[in-house]
């Protein structure tokens, strides 16, 4: 058994949510804050036989895109001025990690 822990963007939340559980797989979700952006994740924790891994990463993967977004940045010039110009950086996207088990109870 393994347990997947898939940490994707607030944006990709309810669509990698109901793709898992419409594909039968049970999965408890947690609000969470990082990245470089400092932006909401939600990391979903789910526990499933080896065979079934595969499934449920490219699940995830299919769910939640990768896309670029435009942010503000500071930039110091002469005299202890701040000038702010946008930088585009890619959001989204999933961080999957896949962990042995070993043991499971269900009470």
């Amino acid at each position: 058994m393994k347990l997947v822990l898939a940490i994707v963007s607030n944006d990709d939340s309810s669509m990698v949510s109901n793709a898992l559980t419409k594909q039968g797989f049970q999965v408890t979700k947690l609000a969470t804050t990082g990245g470089f952006l400092m932006a909401g994740n939600t990391t979903f924790l789910t526990g499933v036989d080896d065979d079934k891994v595969d499934q449920v990463i490219e699940i995830i993967s299919a769910q939640s895109s990768q896309r670029t977004q435009i942010v503000p940045s500071a930039a110091t010039v002469d005299m202890g001025m701040y000038a702010s110009y946008p930088v585009e950086v890619t959001v989204g996207g999933s961080t999957i990690f896949v962990l042995n088990v070993e043991r499971y109870e269900k009470v």
